[in-house]
């Protein structure tokens, strides 16, 4: 029996349709890791300081899936992609091109000959850096037969070791679908020696049916989304493959014990994604808290679920750190927890000081800020417009270092009282898949503010130059 590869498609479509957030595309990326689905597709690179950074983060945080990230056909060098992916233990690169000669003139202008060449070229680039290259035929249900299969095999010669043909318009029937991918099989040869996909729309609600007629036809790899798309659901795939595969040959690597919840946890992320400003997605329920009758490891889990991956070493501090506290009063809640760690674990020597800043904001003038650091006995400032004092401050920050980091939570809690009242601020940065906190107290919620966001960026820097 064959093992049929499902592609997760949910955050390559997404982009599209709502906005995930960071935390949430890391989420996402885990948990269809868990599930075992054999291919975790990402959008591509848009902005590349920040997709960099996203892509890069995911593939740290993913053990077993392969993660595909698709490169542009508009002339632009792979190496970006790849440098951001490289990192992945499965990575693979993805050339989508255009097949139908109303796409091909619509979307790439260019004529076939032109078109097919710029697709064998950009394949070739890519396999010149990666070894696993997927070759997307789009619209391939609605292009001319003898151009298509020409253009599968030069893809083939030029190194793709996936080839997948795409129903945009998902018009064609299952058995329609079938017989187009057992043509295509036999006009084309050289498909044997590769692994071949299939992608249907949902156009006509026959996706899954669809699907499910290309893996009996000898499609080895199927595209689905686990969030209700415009394609196959993968959930129904791994049922039908579950139950009756054992009549065309085909099984799935999924996790079926584990299906529903999993599932479940990737939509309600998703829905939240979809109607933004319900609140986080994911994350520990702000009534959570610990007592000092629990031990280490209940509170490396706690950490664990603030998203904090700590080391052997932190792990003790941090639990030494709880327990002075959690012998005082009757419970410690996760945010008292995110502030112990802010400050129990990871202590490094700062590579950026605060030196000076002025903050100016109001009612009717934009917030701005000047902000003046030290690294190394030198003086460094940036000056930067925010939507607040906060962000127009760490923005001012982010241009002395001239990194970005995603801010992955920023908390202020009163540590007194009345109007000289001290506050706490716990500011979490995320790098490579992993959270970083940093905390600071002061009378100004500003100066707090700057103070925390420098005590995380610093624990970042110290740890990339020892790795």
């Amino acid at each position: 029996m064959k093992m049929m590869k499902l592609s997760d498609m949910t955050m390559k479509q997404a982009a599209d349709g709502f906005d995930l957030s960071f935390k949430e595309k890391i989420e996402l990326a885990k948990l269809l890791d868990k599930l075992g689905v054999s291919v975790i597709e990402l959008e591509g690179i848009r902005n590349p300081r920040i997709d960099s950074l996203r892509i890069k983060s995911i593939a740290a945080a993913v053990k077993n899936s392969v993660i595909a990230v698709p490169v542009p056909l508009n002339g632009e060098c792979p190496e970006q992609v790849w440098a951001a992916l490289q990192q992945a233990k499965h990575p693979r690169l993805q050339v989508c091109g255009a097949v139908s000669a109303v796409q091909m003139e619509y979307l790439f202008h260019k004529k076939p000959e032109a078109m097919r060449k710029l697709i064998a070229e950009t394949i070739r680039v890519c396999k010149s850096l990666c070894a696993d290259v997927e070759f997307l035929a789009e619209d391939a249900t609605r292009a001319d037969a003898a151009f298509l299969a020409e253009t599968l095999r030069d893809a083939i010669a030029a190194g793709a070791t996936t080839v997948t043909v795409c129903d945009a318009a998902g018009s064609m029937l299952p058995a329609e679908f079938a017989r187009f991918i057992c043509d295509l099989r036999e006009a084309v040869p050289e498909l044997q020696s590769v692994n071949m996909g299939a992608a249907c729309s949902d156009a006509l609600s026959m996706a899954d049916a669809c699907a499910v007629a290309a893996a009996g036809a000898g499609v080895t790899e199927l595209k689905a989304a686990a969030y209700p798309l415009d394609a196959a659901d993968i959930a129904n795939l791994a049922r039908i493959l579950d139950a009756r595969g054992d009549s065309f040959g085909a099984g799935s690597s999924l996790q079926m014990q584990q299906l529903n919840r999993i599932i479940g946890k990737v939509r309600q992320i998703c829905k939240t994604a979809g109607s933004r400003g319900v609140g986080p997605a994911a994350g520990p329920d702000e009534d959570l808290y610990l007592t000092a009758h629990d031990d280490a490891a209940a509170v490396t889990k706690a950490a664990a679920q603030l998203g904090y991956d700590l080391s052997e070493e932190d792990e003790t501090k941090v639990y030494d750190a709880f327990r002075r506290i959690a012998l005082k009063k009757d419970r410690v809640s996760y945010k008292e927890l995110d502030a112990i760690v802010a400050s129990a674990a990871m202590q490094v020597p700062p590579t950026y000081e605060l030196e000076t800043f002025v903050i100016t904001s109001g009612n009717t003038i934009s917030s701005t800020a000047h902000i003046k650091l030290r690294k190394n006995g030198e003086t460094l400032e940036g000056v930067s417009i925010g939507d607040g004092p906060i962000d127009a401050a760490f923005v001012a920050i982010e241009t002395i270092t001239g990194t970005r980091y995603e801010l992955d939570d920023f908390q202020l809690q009163s540590v007194t009282e009345g109007r000289g009242a001290v506050g706490q601020t716990v500011v979490k940065l995320r790098s490579g898949g992993r959270v970083y906190s940093g905390k600071g107290i002061s009378t100004d919620i500003v100066a707090a503010g700057i103070h925390a966001y420098l005590s995380a960026l610093n624990k970042i820097v110290y740890e990339e130059e020892e790795a």
